[in-house]
């Protein structure tokens, strides 16, 4: 029988996304241990490769996705091939190629059985929710007795029988604890219903109350931090020790303080997950940093737009410039990610 990893997450990775007000120079300039390059092996070589520098090139031999419109893990209005968007062909012809090295395409049996026995957690949005159903369409290939999971609060999940590997999401929009507190007086109100007031140093416990689960996680957010999601009759108020951080902070400022403020808390529980005492993950757990803004910037081809599913989606909601097809540009996140992924633990 194998032996399982503490499930002390021994792998955690901050995700960067296309997202309102997102700058991951604000992880890399937070700490040191977060990188987005990494050093590929091999018998002969060490190559210190990015994957997230490169260019997009139409390849007509570039293999078909792993999976289509029937794949039980679809969210309905990213199902691009089912809502007939157009271009869907050329969409899945583009490849990523890395300025310096090589990107291979991930193998699920090979990632599923390097995985076996631990479980895979994604924290954050919608856009880390898109990452995760492409990664859990592209894996069942391997598994096609995966059955949807939804334990330990999880929005959507997958539990992989043959390999006894659960993947997650759980949904933490700004990654700190919020909440809503109405107005007690309308007295001086100037038309706001109320705040939301957000806990800079306390992570949501949509999170932070089930890490013992899982052993590899990725974090992200930026979507929320909008006016478009908090205009200024609801706003933002940021509170630090209980407290209203005065002066008050704007969006972005707040984003900065919130991204500072987890990478910090992780980083400090880090220590206590991986204390030999509290029989923790071994020596060299590490923080990466997922860039995949710069490559994704030149695929506005491939939203779902307008194609949608629902015949008044649009109307309601608007068009889908946020979200990725699928299949579609996230399976060079899921490349990247089982790579990245490969080159960590089979050194270890």
């Amino acid at each position: 029988m194998q032996l399982k990893l503490p499930s002390k997450l021994p792998y955690l990775i901050l995700l960067s996304v296309i997202v309102v007000y997102l700058y991951s120079t604000i992880l890399l300039q937070q700490s040191s241990t977060l990188s987005a390059t990494v050093t590929t092996t091999s018998s002969s070589t060490s190559v210190s490769c990015n994957f997230f520098q490169g260019r997009w090139v139409v390849d007509p031999k570039f293999p078909k996705p792993f999976y289509d419109e029937t794949c039980p893990f679809h969210r309905n209005s990213w199902n691009c091939i089912r809502n007939k968007r157009e271009n869907m062909v050329l969409i899945n012809s583009w490849k990523w190629v890395p300025k310096d090295c090589d990107l291979t395409r991930i193998d699920p049996k090979s990632f599923l059985g390097l995985m076996r026995n631990k479980n895979i957690w994604f924290v954050g949005d919608s856009l880390n929710e898109n990452f995760l159903v492409s990664f859990l369409c592209v894996l069942r290939v391997a598994d096609v007795g995966a059955k949807k999971w939804k334990k330990m609060g999880a929005w959507r999940g997958a539990y992989f029988p043959n390999f006894n590997v659960t993947v997650a999401y759980h949904r933490a929009v700004l990654l700190a604890r919020y909440e809503w507190q109405p107005l007690k007086s309308a007295v001086d109100s100037e038309g706001s219903k109320g705040t939301y007031c957000v806990d800079v140093d306390i992570p949501a416990d949509d999170w932070a109350t089930v890490t013992d689960f899982y052993d590899v996680v990725i974090f992200n957010t930026g979507h929320w931090w909008g006016y478009d999601k908090f205009p200024m009759e609801t706003p933002l108020v940021f509170y630090r020790d209980g407290k209203p951080i005065f002066p008050s902070l704007g969006l972005f400022d707040g984003l900065k303080v919130v991204l500072q403020s987890m990478v910090s808390y992780i980083q400090k529980e880090l220590d206590t997950w991986f204390n030999p005492s509290n029989n923790g993950a071994p020596h060299g757990t590490e923080i990466r940093l997922l860039e995949f803004s710069h490559l994704s910037e030149f695929r506005a081809d491939a939203h779902p737009a307008v194609w949608l599913g629902k015949r008044d989606a649009v109307a309601i909601w608007g068009q889908d410039c946020m979200h990725w097809c699928l299949p579609g540009v996230p399976a060079t996140w899921v490349d990247i990610f089982s790579q990245l992924t490969h080159n960590r633990f089979e050194t270890r």
